[in-house]
């Protein structure tokens, strides 16, 4: 329908400002994230020969900015509600650019960790308000649930800051019990404030469903297995083959490539077999790709020990996670959409810090060098504990998911 201007001219239709700004914006924004977090990635081995991280504190590099982000994302899509979307995605992006400026500056360990830190802070708020980034919402009164978001993310680094301490000095040292002690206290104060709060970030509710529990169970185990492999196998395929960055980016081609055409099938296959099928095919498929390289050696070369277990890892990631979140929404009413879409993403992140500190501290048993022989053998513990996660994932989906859905066929995801 067309609209009529001041002269009397008709104006032609076409779409809203919007209608082609947010696609835009939500691309961009994700691309930034994960273009970000690529780049740390590939560039691990560097960075640890050019700072002197060991191999416990490299994995603070990663574990400060998926904590600050697990546990922010809750509160960031508050903080849009209160004080407008646009207002506070601006903001988020902003502090992001900026965090990225200082980590590629960095000049010592923890000049890089609190830049990474505060990268997580932009990412976590940027990304839940980039899909809601409609028209500005008008700011409206509210609380926050600030101690509910710090109580979550205190807690889960003391957590990780204690299981990367063993590594070093031993499950009994007081660095190691302190920590777990104490990130122990601060999430059973965060489950009693979530209860007795007025707005909680995580109302408790969300857990009654045995589906969308099991659902973040097994989001924990998944995501953290697949951080493993990420953080393991980038540094495996540049210290052993010696491959540069770029390559080592390139390598996890077929991996993404074969992820994308299972993604794209997945909501025909739905059609047809029920969600806990498709999930629990998916995470026994990314299994056994990760029982393959759990055997990486000095000799294994990336055509036979590497890129095929790759396919099997991206053919399941491409079944498992469209299934598994929408099991993590399954139930959930129109009032906790924000707080259950949040909780969803940050169980992914902080089940990522949790098993990638888990898995960094076996993998630091078995040798601390930096030799090629060393980040391999490091490597196949890592990618060991990976296949274990992933089979921990698989019983949660048949005792937990399996049975709260039956063997009714589901038509939407």
């Amino acid at each position: 329908m067309s609209t009529t201007t001041p002269q009397g001219k008709a104006k032609p239709p076409g779409p809203p400002v919007h209608a082609t700004l947010i696609p835009a914006i939500i691309c961009v924004s994700y691309f930034m994230v994960i273009l970000d977090n690529s780049i740390v990635f590939t560039g691990l081995p560097q960075i640890r020969t050019a700072m002197g991280f060991s191999e416990t504190g490299l994995s603070w590099i990663t574990n400060a900015y998926v904590l600050v982000f697990g546990g922010l994302l809750l509160l960031g899509a508050r903080a849009g509600d209160v004080f407008g979307h646009r207002r506070v995605f601006l903001f988020s992006l902003t502090a992001f650019a900026l965090a990225s400026l200082l980590v590629g500056a960095a000049q010592s360990q923890w000049w890089l960790i609190g830049a990474r830190a505060l990268q997580g802070v932009g990412a976590a708020v940027m990304m839940v308000l980039a899909v809601r980034f409609l028209p500005e919402t008008t700011p409206h009164k509210g609380r926050f649930d600030v101690a509910g978001a710090l109580l979550a993310t205190l807690g889960s680094t003391a957590l990780v800051l204690g299981i990367v301490d063993a590594a070093d000095g031993g499950w009994s040292a007081p660095a190691t019990v302190i920590p777990l002690a104490g990130g122990a206290a601060m999430l059973g104060m965060f489950v009693r404030v979530e209860r007795r709060a007025a707005q909680p970030i995580v109302p408790l509710r969300l857990f009654a469903s045995r589906e969308r529990s099991g659902a973040y169970l097994t989001r924990m185990l998944y995501t953290g297995a697949m951080m493993g492999f990420f953080f393991f196998t980038a540094q495996f395929v540049q210290s052993v083959y010696h491959w540069t960055p770029l390559q080592a980016g390139l390598a996890f081609l077929p991996m993404t490539l074969v992820n994308f055409a299972f993604a794209v099938q997945v909501p025909r296959l739905l059609e047809r077999v029920s969600r806990p099928t498709v999930l629990l095919t998916g995470v026994t498929l990314t299994a056994v790709g990760m029982l393959w390289p759990s055997r990486l050696g000095l000799h294994t070369t990336y055509l036979t020990g590497v890129a095929p277990p790759m396919v099997l890892i991206g053919a399941g990631q491409g079944l498992a996670l469209a299934p598994l979140t929408s099991s993590g929404m399954e139930g959930v009413a129109p009032a906790d959409a924000g707080a259950g879409s949040g909780l969803v993403n940050a169980v992914h992140q902080i089940g990522s810090a949790l098993s990638l500190s888990i898995l960094t501290a076996g993998a630091a048993a078995v040798s601390t060098g930096h030799g090629a022989a060393d980040v391999a053998a490091r490597s196949g513990v890592a990618l060991t504990g990976s296949a274990v996660l992933l089979a921990f994932a698989a019983v949660a989906v048949l005792a937990l998911i399996l049975p709260a859905r039956g063997t009714r066929h589901e038509r939407t995801f």
